[in-house]
């Protein structure tokens, strides 16, 4: 059988999957993805909406979490065609072209989400360490080039892994491992060589979800040297409470991450497939819905404008 080249957009797809040993039960799978989705929108919306329509909220902690929802908006934007398709219509099939497109958007949004995440650590580190200053340093134009260097970097750095997929051949039988296509699981199904792309592929991660990490840890060691450091155990509280949110919305993105690249270096064998699959679901669908919750729980300000929003009498 002759191996088909993903040149030809109009015969070239991808298959993809359903959750194994769900398959029949699709329809069912599809309420709580849907609900998921219904929740991440809504929240990442009303944060959005809260800090636009609140001047008093126009401070860097809360331009960064704007930043942060509209990642989060945009990576499940990424995910939802090809899910809804699969769920809701029973459609598996995804051209080529569309597959990639689909990848190039799912990891960029991650990469901002990661850069968001660190832009975030450097904030709280900045205002624990010089809070006489913070006003000064991160300033509204310092902020959104910040915002234009994220977006930047990420769509710079994964728009080559998509146009170089399309350079390789595949394998006659193209079925995925999930309902959305990201790029190690397009690749492990060419059947040309994919050292190049294997090659980028890992310096774009290392350059940008690895290095972020380092950073957001470095950023941490900073502010609790600083923190340790002062006397009132009162102030060392309130220090340590400005960092709960964000370092409850790093768990969150890391977590299912630092996880899938355990199991897939290690134990990837040994476990059932569903694990790994539940853990690439929760990294990718998770934070954008849990974040807004721990911001609104952790962050009063947020809070009074949700239950303001809720019951305008009672405020």
């Amino acid at each position: 059988m002759a191996i088909p080249s993903n040149n030809n957009g109009s015969s070239f797809f991808f298959i993809l999957m359903d959750l194994p040993g769900l398959e029949a039960a699709h329809c069912w799978t599809a309420i709580p993805v849907c609900s998921i989705y219904v929740l991440s929108l809504l929240g990442n919306i009303t944060i959005m909406y809260i800090i636009k329509s609140v001047p008093s909220l126009h401070t860097p902690m809360y331009l960064f979490l704007s930043m942060l929802s509209m990642a989060d908006l945009g990576l499940s934007a990424s995910t939802l065609p090809s899910m809804a398709a699969v769920f809701l219509l029973g459609q598996r099939k995804v051209g080529a072209a569309t597959c990639f497109t689909q990848l190039f958007f799912i990891h960029t949004f991650s990469v901002i989400e990661s850069a968001v995440l660190l832009a975030m650590a450097f904030d709280r580190c900045v205002a624990i360490r010089e809070p006489l200053r913070y006003a000064t340093i991160l300033t509204s134009k310092r902020i959104g080039a910040i915002g234009l260097a994220i977006m930047t970097r990420s769509a710079a750095l994964h728009l080559p892994l998509a146009v170089l997929l399309g350079r390789l051949q595949f394998q006659p039988v193209n079925a995925l491992s999930h309902s959305y296509c990201v790029h190690p699981d397009v690749l492990r199904l060419a059947s040309s060589s994919t050292l190049v792309n294997s090659g980028f592929g890992l310096f774009v991660m290392l350059f940008t979800l690895g290095m972020d990490a380092i950073l957001i840890l470095l950023s941490y060691v900073l502010i609790l040297k600083t923190v340790l450091s002062i006397a009132s155990n009162a102030e060392r509280l309130k220090a340590f409470n400005t960092c709960t949110s964000h370092v409850c919305a790093v768990l969150l993105f890391y977590t299912p991450l630092v996880s899938l690249s355990m199991i897939h270096r290690f134990g990837k064998k040994k476990l059932p497939a569903q694990v790994y699959m539940l853990l690439s679901y929760l990294h990718f669908l998770i934070p954008p819905m849990l974040n807004p919750i721990v911001y609104s729980v952790k962050t009063k300000e947020i809070q009074v404008r949700i239950l303001k929003i809720l019951h305008p009498k009672m405020l």
